[in-house]
């Protein structure tokens, strides 16, 4: 039988990091005014680290026995918690944002901390999947042009994943634009890449108006010059386009306004395969795309939705262009794009100011604990966490209860006083409030950092209250906890 203190000797060592008598490492780090050093004991690094192993044994001691170790390219803030776990084998990332969460795997790979790197990566697949998404640009590349073979091996799955399965959440993010030519090629290679090639051109052109800014907004207006610089552009993406496979309706309405990017020769057998299927053209035939498992609209909204499906989307489409009859499913003008899901990303508030931020014409869904109950709000502002406690003025805000299960009618509320639209809250208030709607008509709140936790969020409710908005959303001002909740930005398809 053995004792083991594991606890106390990690104290110990923790302890022996903040030690400044007998250290004989200096490790200066970042650049600037953030330029830092921090001492250490090589025993410990070299039985800790095979990376600083090497590193101590390239360099040469001072008169003082005191080497000095430089890494510019390590901010201080990440190496003082590459030095607590190195000692104390702790990494607390409670409060910790996503990104400085992502630069440690980083930083950990790069020092072959391989036991924190990949506690890291499996954190940032598994509870932050709508970051990466969010960031799929400047991740993607990192990943996959990493000189480090076996690096990043679970982020990369997560990647191929949605490369193949759920292109448009590329396609789609907010930094697309900003891939390198090389990793929008290895994505339109994929011969099963679920897509219509007549979006997948669409995003191509988009990509390369996008290189340069200085083409007019009016293809109307642009010149010989201009279609040539576009050409010169993409002249490595198009030949992965699959043309032959794209309708007579959008070659004549998509292709044929950029047909001079294309070539005679290409627009010509285009045109020849039309009129005339049977007979051999010059051009290459790229096989058609394998889709697979084709889904039906309700399928597809319900894979990003842990709360809300297909029936809901196309209502709450119809209380956005105030309509006085609900949208048939297969003509709902908006589309969702995930931006926090609590689930995945943390129920903090602090966590929904810092990842709404920016973020306008959205919608807020929670699933309330213990009930059918689906609440929500509808802002067409874009959200502010840097802002002092301010009341937010619009007239097209509103709340709502969906219809699910024993809730057998949905309930859509429009805001009555716009004066009063929304709270935004300043950085001490966000400790405890998230999305807050009107004076409480709607609002998620925890004073444990949990909106799952205690009983604090509300849909304020009674005869005597002077609502904000034309109605409550509720049959009782009992206040509740959640299950789950998402928000999502409204985007036109």
């Amino acid at each position: 039988m053995s004792f083991k203190f594991f606890d106390k000797l990690s104290q110990d060592f923790s302890e022996l990091l903040s030690d400044k008598k007998e250290y004989n490492v200096v490790i200066k780090v970042d650049r600037g005014r953030n330029k830092k050093s921090f001492t250490s004991h090589s025993v410990v690094l070299r039985y800790r680290s095979t990376y600083f192993t090497k590193e101590l044994e390239n360099i040469a001691t001072n008169k003082n026995r005191v080497k000095t170790i430089l890494k510019p390219n390590i901010s201080a803030q990440i190496f003082e918690i590459i030095l607590k776990y190195i000692y104390g084998g702790v990494v607390d990332i409670e409060n910790i944002e996503t990104e400085t969460i992502y630069e440690l795997m980083i930083v950990a790979n790069e020092l072959e901390f391989e036991e924190l790197s990949d506690k890291l990566e499996s954190y940032l697949v598994e509870s932050k999947a709508s970051w990466l998404r969010t960031h799929f640009s400047r991740i993607y590349q990192s990943i996959f042009y990493s000189n480090k073979r076996n690096e990043s091996k679970g982020l990369k799955l997560f990647y191929d994943d949605i490369n193949t399965k759920h292109p448009n959440l590329i396609f789609e993010s907010e930094d697309f634009t900003s891939v390198q030519e090389t990793t929008l090629i290895s994505i339109l290679r994929k011969d099963d890449l679920q897509l219509e090639e007549i979006k997948i051109w669409d995003y191509v052109i988009k990509w390369g108006i996008a290189q340069n800014p200085t083409l007019p907004r009016n293809l109307e207006e642009w010149s010989e010059e201009n279609f040539k610089t576009l050409k010169t552009t993409l002249r490595q993406c198009l030949p992965f386009i699959r043309y032959f496979h794209i309708s007579a309706k959008d070659i004549w309405e998509k292709l044929k306004p950029y047909r001079n990017i294309l070539g005679m020769q290409l627009w010509d057998d285009l045109n020849q395969k039309l009129v005339f299927p049977n007979q051999p053209v010059k051009s290459l035939i790229l096989p058609a795309r394998i889709i697979s498992n084709p889904e039906s609209p309700q399928r597809i909204i319900d894979r990003f939705s842990t709360i809300i499906n297909a029936e809901h989307v196309a209502e709450i489409s119809s209380w956005i262009d105030r309509k006085s009859t609900i949208y048939p499913l297969e003509n709902v003008p908006f589309k969702l794009q995930l931006i926090l899901r609590g689930s995945k990303d943390g129920f903090q508030p602090k966590t929904f100011w810092n990842m709404c931020n920016g973020h306008a014409n959205t919608i807020v869904i929670a699933k309330v604990a213990g009930t059918d109950e689906i609440l929500g709000g509808y802002n067409p502002l874009a959200w502010d966490n840097s802002t002092d406690e301010v009341f937010m003025e619009t007239n097209d805000s509103f709340i709502f209860s969906l219809k699910n299960g024993n809730i057998q009618n949905s309930i859509l509320s429009r805001v009555k006083n716009k004066s009063y639209a929304l709270v935004y809250y300043s950085s001490d208030g966000q400790n405890t409030c998230g999305p807050f709607f009107g004076d409480g008509e709607f609002s998620l709140e925890s004073n444990v950092n949990d909106f799952t936790q205690d009983k604090l969020c509300s849909c304020i409710c009674g005869p005597d209250y002077a609502y904000f908005y034309e109605k409550s959303i509720r049959t009782t001002a009992e206040k509740f906890s959640i299950v789950d909740y998402e928000v999502f930005k409204i985007v036109k398809k």
